[in-house]
């Protein structure tokens, strides 16, 4: 095993001057990659009725698009039809929104209003493919020669493919973060210190600070891994920890006046870039930049107490100005919130979780990172690289512990993973190719191999359930009770043409309204919400004249009632006396009047007609 943990430079570099010229330029192979991705992409959405992706946020990414197309402000994050009277402050970015926006600009030139949406929508995460692909392919290629080249393109292809992030219609944010965090490795992985990779870096982790706040962990420890490579090299590594450091104060500097309005400047948030981050992060780069100036001489001790001087001015600036981020983000939300939302949201749940309701899938979001941790902590400690894999490691190692508090983590954990997994498959492959007769290096390349694909691991959860025969047998069709037609535009078009009002429906339900019709939500699944959720989930606890009032404080008009939607199930079954259990029943009180719809739908609507 020691044999296959030891790859000297030279090696990498032998195989990259015997590697056929064509398969060793990095820019043509990573197209050849991509042009295949996107292929198999198009291939299995083939069956996709909407251009849109399932996604509430991709649905209500399309509706801040149209809002921004429609002449509303740059810095106006308002949703104005979302939440109680005044609409909800969204805390996304504008640096998704432009992109997308200007796609469907483009196709308006000659196409028609939809078709330009579903164009434009369909080629943005297809688009994402190539960067990618480029980034990782060149990750590989600086730590493991070509063939960690051609293994870590393998490796992002299979991700890419048994992602949901890059089919056509996924305009999340998530994908172009992938790309980010891609970008940040590559660069982060230029063991010979040139300035321009550590700066390219830094722009790329202002950028992800600046579209969402959930890559805050990741830029923290990507800038003390800097930090740390300083503190170890000292004037080695001083003027790529200078261009770093610079960098990230100049672009981190740049997003804040481009996404932050001015009468913003001095508020605080921590689901954004905020005045809070950008403090912690701007103190941070300025203290690296004079240390990387004036102290990378000093001997190993002092730099490591400049260095600790620096943390401490960054640990002081948060308590100053931002103590409130030094925790989850979401912890302030109501406990009724936690309970009849957070906790039903797939991505937001914990390995605990997951342990105790499907544990088949703990292989697919946590057994590849823990092997990429447990190769660079084998690495170290055998001095093996161990300033590069002490940065891979933090990088994924964030991103895994991250998961294991909410699965959304594990994502990037398992594509940060590809890196180290790349260099062990490469070794494996060169010890087996040198001895065609040892069986043992064989298998245990090929075991490798597979062990290090997510979606080996998905495959063998799904074995392990369901048994061979059950795991590749269709699924049965759910009935219409258990998966009713909520949520599209035909289940919605009955109320697409009423004046504009405002409809109470359950947070699934949100989105979905304010892209197919213009009424004003009251509910969506987002945080920022919480008094529009906290409404709705009232509305339908309450009992029949408490519900009265609720509606009419909320300033209602329609209230849309889907059996099948899983809150309105769950509010049922919390509350048999609720309003949302007494219209299961057919029990319908005199302040709403029906709203005649085919015999077919799903959805039940009324106009709420208070007494006076």
């Amino acid at each position: 095993m020691a044999q296959t943990l030891a790859v000297s430079r030279g090696a990498a570099v032998t195989t990259r001057a015997q590697a056929p010229s064509l398969w060793s330029r990095p820019v043509l192979v990573a197209l050849i990659y991509a042009v295949f991705t996107i292929v198999a992409l198009l291939v299995f959405n083939r069956h996709a009725t909407d251009y849109v992706g399932p996604d509430n946020d991709d649905i209500m990414r399309l509706v801040e698009v149209r809002d921004l197309l429609g002449g509303q402000g740059w810095f106006d994050m308002m949703q104005y039809r979302l939440g109680l009277d005044g609409g909800t402050l969204m805390h996304w970015s504008r640096f998704i929104d432009l992109p997308i926006a200007g796609l469907i600009a483009f196709f308006r030139l000659f196409l028609a209003p939809e078709s330009a949406e579903a164009a434009a929508l369909t080629i943005w995460p297809l688009m994402l493919v190539l960067p990618l692909m480029f980034f990782m392919g060149l990750a590989g290629r600086r730590i493991a020669g070509v063939e960690g080249m051609h293994f870590s393109l393998i490796l992002t292809t299979l991700f890419v493919l048994t992602s949901r992030r890059f089919l056509p219609g996924s305009i999340d944010h998530d994908n172009v973060q992938l790309g980010l965090v891609a970008l940040s490795v590559a660069m982060l992985s230029d063991e010979s210190y040139r300035p321009r990779s550590f700066a390219i870096a830094a722009v790329a982790l202002a950028i992800a600070l600046g579209i969402g706040a959930e890559t805050t962990p990741f830029v923290a420890v990507a800038c003390m891994a800097v930090a740390g490579l300083w503190a170890w090299d000292g004037e080695v590594f001083a003027p790529a920890a200078r261009a770093f450091a610079l960098t990230l104060t100049i672009a981190v500097s740049a997003a804040f006046l481009a996404l932050v309005p001015p009468h913003l400047y001095a508020t605080v948030t921590c689901d954004n870039l905020s005045l809070g981050f950008y403090s912690i992060i701007s103190v941070g780069g300025v203290g690296l930049l004079l240390s990387a100036l004036f102290a990378s001489r000093l001997s190993m001790p002092w730099r490591l107490t400049v260095l600790a001087a620096n943390g401490v001015a960054v640990f002081a600036t948060a308590l100053v100005i931002a103590p409130q981020c030094l925790r989850n983000p979401l912890a302030d939300l109501d406990p009724m919130l936690v309970q009849l939302w957070l906790n039903k949201v797939t991505e937001a749940q914990s390995i605990v979780s997951l342990a105790q309701h499907q544990p088949e899938t703990l292989g697919a979001f946590y057994a590849t990172g823990l092997l990429a941790i447990v190769l660079c902590i084998v690495r170290i400690l055998r001095g093996d690289r161990a300033r590069l894999h002490a940065v891979l490691l933090a990088l994924v190692a964030v991103n895994w512990i991250i998961a294991l508090v909410q699965v959304r983590g594990a994502e990037f954990s398992n594509l940060l993973a590809i890196p180290p997994l790349a260099i062990l498959l490469a070794e494996l492959r060169r010890i087996s190719a040198a001895d065609t007769r040892n069986i043992r290096a064989a298998l245990t390349y090929v075991v490798a191999t597979l062990l290090a694909a997510p979606a080996v691991w998905a495959v063998g959860g799904a074995l392990a359930k369901n048994g061979i025969v059950n795991s590749f047998t269709a699924a049965p069709v759910a009935d219409a009770d258990e998966a009713g037609d909520c949520y599209s535009r035909q289940a919605l078009a009955l109320i697409a043409g009423l004046d504009p009002g405002v409809v109470a429906a359950p947070s699934n339900m949100g989105s979905p309204l304010l892209r197919f019709t213009p009424h004003r939500a009251l509910s969506g699944p987002y945080h920022r919400d919480q008094g529009g959720m906290l409404t709705e989930l009232h509305i339908g606890l309450a009992e029949l004249k408490e519900a009265e009032a609720f509606l009419r404080g909320a300033h209602v008009t329609l209230l849309a009632f889907c059996k099948s939607d899983p809150q309105v199930r769950q509010l049922s079954e919390l509350k048999p006396d609720g309003l949302y259990a007494q219209l299961g029943q057919g029990h319908v009180p005199a302040y709403l009047q029906p709203i005649p719809a085919p015999a077919k739908s799903d959805v039940q609507f009324f106009r709420f007609m208070p007494a006076d």
